[in-house]
């Protein structure tokens, strides 16, 4: 038994720093022996305290992980959602975009964690260190942090309604434009001249009376500075590239895409370059005008997500979630958007010509003075979309759900098919107030 339990933490150093490639996401090794056994887990982490540990997009739902060890690690945009990880060790860890919805994470130590953008709707802190842990933009929406020792975190722009900080340690606590935190608990929290409200004023001992906090007299300090984190990015690597041969130069991460400015820079720099970026998570997500033509993302989350007027144009969105994203003029002609998720998606004016959406959901979709020339919607659910002066000509509407759908004076062609496999007619356009056009 012994000697076992040394074998599985070699086999994973050799799996770790034998490669020489950058992963796109989680090491399969390392997330196999996580899933086995917390116990050798740590006892691996004690031997080899050096192994850098990339469980990124790992999908952990669930998981049984009470005191793990898992500080410096690379959870970015892990799924951890309703996982038990009490008295874990998540100091430093990256958990940037991940999903802890309802995770228990009862007195873990997370001290500067970065938690940015996280979603934590509902997780379960109480008496947990999140000291100088980074949660801008995380959604902790009836998140329980009650008793935590949040000094000096940061809560910009973070969603609070209704999150439990009773009894919590808020000194210096930064809640820079935090929005809803008049909504959430504060009661008996400690609070000091150094904790900064939403409207960027700090705490008074005036505002801390009427709020049932404690206040603390405390020497003036300075918000702590977060360096983002080094998370693992997509590789640029020519496309075209035959077989076996190593490019001329060294592959490059991308930045992160969130950056859309950098993101589309190197883009125009690197215009051959094959983007594969399958099951990203990038729900809320502000990428108006990001270059994300020919990308890869089947599978991907951008559910309330801003794409207007981006470019995906040629891109693989087999599965992906658009639920309720706003896509205003984006580019997405020639697309693979087979089974996606388009439920209430805001696409006005968008470019959808030739694009693939066969058994898509779009449910109440906004698709007015939208192009859907030569689309395939086999089989597509467009209940109750609008599609107002949308132009379909050329569209496969072969099986399509046209229940409820506002079609006037949409164009339609002798080329498009109606759902019941004919071709369309005068007739058909006029029973629906759409358009017949001859071309």
């Amino acid at each position: 038994m012994k000697t076992r339990r040394h074998t599985v933490p070699a086999l994973i150093l050799a799996l770790s720093l034998s490669s020489s490639t950058v992963a796109h996401a989680y090491d399969r090794a390392q997330l196999s022996l996580l899933q086995k056994s917390v116990a050798e887990w740590n006892a691996m982490r004690t031997q080899h305290p050096e192994l850098v540990i990339d469980l990124s997009k790992a999908n952990l739902d669930g998981a049984k992980l009470n005191g793990v060890n898992l500080s410096k690690a690379n959870l970015s945009k892990a799924d951890l959602s309703g996982a038990s990880l009490d008295q874990a060790n998540l100091e430093g860890a990256n958990l940037g975009m991940a999903y802890l919805k309802k995770t228990s994470m009862k007195a873990a130590n997370a001290s500067h964690a970065w938690l940015a953008g996280a979603n934590m709707n509902g997780a379960f802190m109480k008496e947990a260190s999140l000291k100088e842990a980074n949660l801008a933009g995380a959604n902790l929406r009836w998140a329980k942090m009650s008793g935590a020792d949040l000094e000096q975190a940061s809560f910009k722009e973070a969603l609070l309604f209704e999150a439990d900080f009773e009894g919590a340690n808020l000194k210096g606590a930064q809640f820079n434009k935090a929005q809803l935190f008049e909504n959430a608990v504060v009661k008996d929290a400690v609070v000091s001249g150094n904790t900064v409200l939403p409207s960027g004023e700090p705490v008074t001992k005036r505002w801390a009376m009427m709020h049932e906090c404690r206040f603390v007299t405390e020497a003036p300090a300075a918000p702590p500075q977060f360096a983002p984190p080094v998370v693992t990015a997509p590789v640029i690597v020519p496309e075209n590239m035959p077989a076996g041969s190593a490019p001329t130069v060294p592959a490059q991460p991308a930045p992160d895409v969130r950056e859309v400015e950098e993101w589309n820079a190197m883009r125009q720099k690197n215009p051959e370059a094959k983007i594969e970026m399958n099951e990203e998570k990038l729900g809320n997500a502000k990428l108006g005008g990001v270059d994300l033509r020919k990308a890869s993302l089947s599978k991907s989350d951008f559910e309330r997500a801003n794409l207007d007027r981006a470019n995906l144009s040629g891109a693989s969105l087999a599965g992906v979630n658009f639920r309720k994203a706003d896509m205003k003029e984006a580019n997405l002609k020639g697309a693979n958007l087979e089974g996606a998720n388009l439920d209430r998606a805001y696409m006005r004016n968008a470019n959808l010509s030739d694009a693939n959406l066969k058994g898509a959901v779009l449910f109440g979709a906004m698709l007015y003075g939208a192009n859907l020339d030569g689309a395939n919607l086999t089989n597509a659910s467009l209940f109750d979309a609008n599609l107002e002066k949308a132009s379909l000509k050329g569209a496969d509407l072969t099986g399509a759900t046209l229940t409820g759908t506002n079609l006037t004076d949409a164009l339609i062609s002798p080329a498009t098919v109606t759902p019941t496999g004919k071709k369309a007619t005068k007739s058909w356009a006029s029973i629906n107030n759409a358009l017949f056009v001859d071309k």
